[in-house]
């Protein structure tokens, strides 16, 4: 079914618009939370958050792409679950990927605009970087993929991978800086 469609769905409020997204969406919301808390089960309850919060924000919001919609909410009730474990002293593998970033930006919390700046300003810096560097970014940084699944991926070295996410990171703090968005 066409992502229209099943928007169309949830505006009607019927129950198929959670049967339909999780038909077309439910591997991909599931490999996303897996690959950010690493726990199968918490994997499987942010999906099923995932499809109440979209069942709440569909209406009023109808989302230009609805992939990448569900995959946000997906993403960020993941994260979420992932700061409760670091609260509890439990840390999953997906922080040592943000361990990586560390210095290469301030908290976003500091701007006033939620960190929308700082979204706006990274996703203009990787529009102009090659689609090898651009798509390695972000496997690491967006999808929490290893350095291993993203050689295998695109049949690099892993020492490739690493290059490739250094010289990344380092131009973008340098296009940071130059953006006038403090580091």
């Amino acid at each position: 079914m066409e992502d229209a469609n099943i928007i169309e769905l949830f505006f009607q409020r019927s129950e198929q618009a959670i049967s339909e997204t999780a038909a077309k969406y439910g591997r991909l919301c599931e490999s996303v939370a897996y690959r950010i808390i690493g726990i199968r089960e918490d994997a499987e309850e942010c999906v099923n958050d995932t499809y109440l919060n979209v069942w709440n924000s569909v209406p009023p919001k109808r989302p230009d792409n609805f992939r990448a919609f569900i995959c946000r909410i997906t993403r960020n009730l993941s994260l979420t679950r992932v700061k409760y474990y670091a609260a509890k002293k439990r840390t999953p593998e997906s922080l040592v990927s943000f361990s990586e970033l560390e210095g290469t930006f301030a908290d976003h919390t500091q701007f006033s605009d939620g960190g929308e700046e700082l979204g706006r300003a990274m996703s203009d810096f990787l529009r102009t970087q090659s689609a090898d560097a651009r798509n390695v970014f972000m496997r690491r940084y967006w999808f929490l993929e290893s350095v291993e699944d993203i050689s295998k991926r695109y049949a690099f070295s892993q020492s490739k991978v690493k290059s490739l996410l250094f010289r990344t990171r380092e131009r973008l703090k340098k296009y940071l800086e130059k953006e006038g968005i403090e580091i």
